[in-house]
Order: structure tokens, then C-alpha cells, then sequence
């Protein structure tokens, strides 16, 4: 048996841990960064620490805010669960893939319909590129085969497939079945993958199974790149929390759960600090639409924001969001405009995943902006309520075409000049609604007899987006009549 030399020997030992930490090295930094999006329900511009809530205590999401960006100008595709969904995957407006109606303005139990597998979501794009990834929670885009999350690029789901008050079999209401945790009134399902695993529900364990999950597959995905996507279907109605947060928050049962919420986020960080892969992962938080104002101390707030979920004032879609990514961001508050539908673009471009040039895109590649290397290229919201344009941001200002009241607060009072026409509760307006919303932004101060010239610029971007819209199956009235 021949010897080797001990100089060669150190020497080949040293090499191989070069070679181990060169490899760790370039998985911390690799060109294919981890993406997690965490995505609450019917949460409150207002309903975080971060965002000025007074008696809430969310010290994971500040803490998450003060390490990477907290946005203050960023919006969703619409005011409501299955259109705003359908855009954060898509990165397309809903109406372009049938997932918006003036009939049926989400998903129900008894929908036939669903995302089209034509469309191309996050997920599809990143497995495409070698990622591993993973569904958990709310996914509210068809809850039959071909419309599942594993139809539509994700390796698993671990979830409830439509919004967690429906299947609803008692005539109770919310709140009685809420104070009694009455869960088995709502025959809700939970999932996994495509089958049932659990009927009823027990909503009271849902945000803590879905950390459970989430955590898992932390662990499970560390090596190789990973896309997870944990749609909360809380602070949604009913309310439900474990039994360790219960009574905790000064804010009530609402507090509890939003509480419960920045518990489910500290854990989810600490995890990829934990398996040393933090700095190559970037986590987003944000909600799907506003508070649902109906349901009073049960619901959420929009800070100084008007309007609430349902509707197309700012609190209807500006939505609280933080984005963390310790060894790429650059830390501050982010005030250019940004929505759900630049997150696909976004994540392809810093995994260099390439899409498909054959569609429409509604999204922006904001890379830049996040490692303080650029600006949004976002000039422009579109407030869809349904199928139509309701109002426009452009810049600074922002145009209502159209009002209506939203979901059970009144706060687009009807106007009473002769000019104004009511299409099915709608209020049609001749003359739009002006506001400057960085220097009005709870929309009080109607500027348009000021500005004339801004209305007929933002007519003009109407008009050309509208030329954009090419109609196709809708989704959402797939039911029987």
C-alpha cells in the first residue's frame, strides 16, 4: 500500500472543504434565489404595527419591515379574493384570463370554473426553471381538477380551496359561532394535494398547520431553489385562533388573530436563518384586498385610507406589504407604486427564468428597486371593480369614473348632479372624481374643476388599455342556473 504524502494529503483535505464551502457559498448567493409570498386575507392597510395600528402588536413583520422595505403604494389586481389571486399569480389583470365578474365577483362552492391552464402563474414559470415548490392555505381559483394548485405548476397543496366562511350549514351567525368556536358550522375541506383530507375544517388550527407546513417544507426544500406560496385564509371571516393566542391582543379577537399571523412570520424567518439559507431567500408580505368593514370589530381597518374591501377607493386595494431579503435589499420605505401582478416578473427576472412572449403582462420587473438600482416603471394603477375600469392612479393622481358602495360601508356616497347616471347601484360620473392621492390620500378633496387637463390625460390611458382588453371565457360564471 503506498503512503501519501502528509504535504498532499493537507492539501487535498483543504481542497475538499474549499470545495464544500465554495458550494455552500454559491447556494447563499446563488443566481436562483428562494421566494416565499405570504398572503393574508382581507387584511387592513392599517391592521399592522409597522402601519400605525395602535393596539396590535406585530414585532415579526416590523422587525421583517425595519431589515428589508416597507412599500406604502402598493396595490392588488382587485378589490376582492379570486380576481386578486388570479392576478398575483398571473401578473395579468384578471380580466384578461376570465377571472373577474360583474356577476359573481369570486369563486363559490358550486363554480365549475377556474384559472384556465392556459395561464402561466408563478409557480408554472419557476418549475419550468428547476424550482421545487409548494401551495399552502387559501388558493380560491377553482377547487376542481384542471383548476388546483398541483394543476398549475405546484408540487403540493396543504390548504382550504375557497374562502373559509362558505359551505356554511349553520344558520347561525358569525359572530355567535365565532365567540361558541363553532368551526363545524362551515363544512369547509382541507386539502392535500387533490384530495380531502379533513371535513370539517377545524379553522382554530389552521394558522399554525400552515406554519407546520410551511416550516417543513423549508426544511425539506433547503438544497435546491424553492417557490412557496402561504395564502392565510385569515383575518377573513369567521375568526379563529389557537388556543396559546386567545385573549392576548388589547385589539380584541381581531388582535389575536393578526397576532397569530406575525407568530406564523417570525417562525417562517427564523426557520431560513435556522438552515442558513435567509440571505438567499426573499419573503413578501402583503393581503389580497382591504378590511371587511360589514363585520365591525371582526374586521379590519384602512388607517387613514377610505374605502374598504369590495370597493375602488384606496382602502379596497392599498395594501399593507414588506419585502425581506437580508444580503440583496436595500432597507427604507418604498414610495413608488408597485402591485401584486410585478411580483411574477420580478421573481423571473432575479432567477432568470424567462416567460413567454405570446400575452399580455400587467406587472413591472421592480429587481431594481429592491436593491436600490432603480426606479418602479409603474406610472399607473387600474381600480377594476368586476369587469369594468372604476378609476385610474396616474403619477400622483388618481380619477374615479365610476362609484359604488362597497362591501357593507358606505363610503362612495352617491353624487346628485344632474349628469350622474346609476347603472345598477353604480354611480357613472360625466365628470370624474379627482384626487392627489400622496397629498390626499384618505380621498377627501375632490380636485377635478381644478385639473381638467390631468382628466383628460388619465381618459386617454382608459381609453388605450381598454383597446387591450381581448374577451375571453368568463370563469367565474361557469355555475349552475
Amino acid at each position: 500500500m503506498k503512503l501519501i504524502n502528509p504535504g498532499i494529503a493537507l492539501g487535498l483535505f483543504i481542497s475538499c472543504i474549499g470545495f464544500f464551502v465554495t458550494t455552500a457559498e454559491a447556494r447563499q448567493g446563488g443566481e436562483k434565489p428562494n421566494i416565499i409570498v405570504i398572503f393574508a386575507d382581507d387584511l387592513g392597510y392599517g391592521d399592522l404595527g409597522v402601519f400605525g395600528h395602535p393596539s396590535i402588536k406585530t414585532p415579526n413583520l416590523d422587525k421583517m419591515a425595519f431589515e428589508g422595505q416597507k412599500w406604502t403604494n402598493f396595490y392588488v389586481a382587485a378589490p376582492v379574493c379570486t380576481p386578486s389571486r388570479a392576478g398575483l399569480l398571473t401578473g395579468r389583470l384578471p380580466i384578461r384570463s376570465g377571472m373577474s365578474s360583474d356577476d359573481r365577483r369570486v369563486l363559490f362552492p358550486d363554480s365549475d370554473g377556474g384559472l384556465p391552464q392556459s395561464e402561466i402563474t408563478i409557480a408554472k414559470a419557476l418549475k419550468g426553471n428547476g424550482y421545487q415548490t409548494a401551495a399552502i392555505g387559501k388558493w380560491h381559483l377553482g377547487h376542481k381538477s384542471p383548476y388546483l394548485p398541483t394543476d398549475h405548476g405546484f408540487d403540493s397543496y396543504f390548504g382550504i380551496p375557497y374562502s373559509n366562511d362558505m359551505d356554511k350549514i349553520d344558520k347561525t351567525d358569525h359572530f355567535t359561532l365565532t365567540d361558541n368556536e363553532k368551526f363545524d358550522a362551515y363544512n369547509v375541506p382541507l386539502m392535500k394535494d387533490a384530495e380531502i383530507a379533513e371535513r370539517p375544517t377545524d379553522q382554530r388550527t389552521l394558522t399554525k398547520r400552515y406554519t407546520e407546513e410551511a416550516v417543513s417544507k423549508i426544511k425539506a426544500f433547503k438544497d435546491e431553489p424553492f417557490f412557496i406560496y402561504l395564502a392565510h385564509n385569515l383575518p377573513h371571516i369567521p375568526l379563529f385562533r389557537s388556543a396559546a393566542f386567545k385573549d392576548q391582543s388589547l385589539g380584541g379577537i381581531y388582535g389575536d388573530v393578526i397576532e397569530e399571523i406575525d407568530w406564523s412570520v417570525g417562525q417562517i424567518l427564523s426557520t431560513l436563518k435556522e438552515e442558513g439559507i435567509a440571505e438567499n431567500t426573499l419573503v413578501v408580505f402583503t393581503s389580497d384586498n382591504g378590511p371587511w368593514h360589514v363585520f365591525k370589530t371582526h374586521g379590519g381597518t384602512a388607517g387613514l385610507l377610505r374605502g374598504a374591501k369590495g370597493g375602488t377607493f384606496e382602502g379596497g386595494m392599498r395594501e399593507p406589504t414588506v419585502f425581506w431579503w437580508p444580503a440583496q435589499i436595500k432597507p427604507g420605505v418604498v414610495m413608488d407604486m408597485g402591485t401584486t401582478m410585478d411580483l411574477l416578473p420580478t421573481f423571473c427576472a432575479i432567477s432568470g427564468t424567462e416567460l413567454p412572449d405570446d400575452r399580455i403582462y400587467d406587472g413591472y420587473d421592480i429587481s431594481g428597486l429592491l436593491k436600490g438600482t432603480g426606479k418602479s416603471e409603474r406610472e399607473t394603477v387600474f381600480y377594476y371593480r368586476g369587469q369594468r375600469v372604476y378609476a385610474i392612479r396616474k403619477g400622483d393622481y388618481k380619477a374615479h369614473f365610476i362609484t359604488q358602495l362597497e362591501y357593507g360601508n358606505p363610503t362612495a356616497h352617491p353624487v346628485t348632479r344632474p349628469e350622474v347616471v346609476v347603472e345598477n347601484k353604480a354611480t357613472v360620473l360625466e365628470t370624474p372624481l379627482l384626487y392627489n392621492v400622496n397629498v390626499d390620500p384618505g380621498e377627501r378633496f375632490n380636485i377635478a374643476e381644478d385639473h381638467p387637463e390631468i382628466i383628460a390625460e388619465i381618459r386617454e390611458v382608459l381609453a388605450a388599455h381598454q383597446a387591450s382588453i381581448v374577451p375571453v371565457e368568463n370563469q367565474l360564471e361557469k355555475y349552475p342556473k
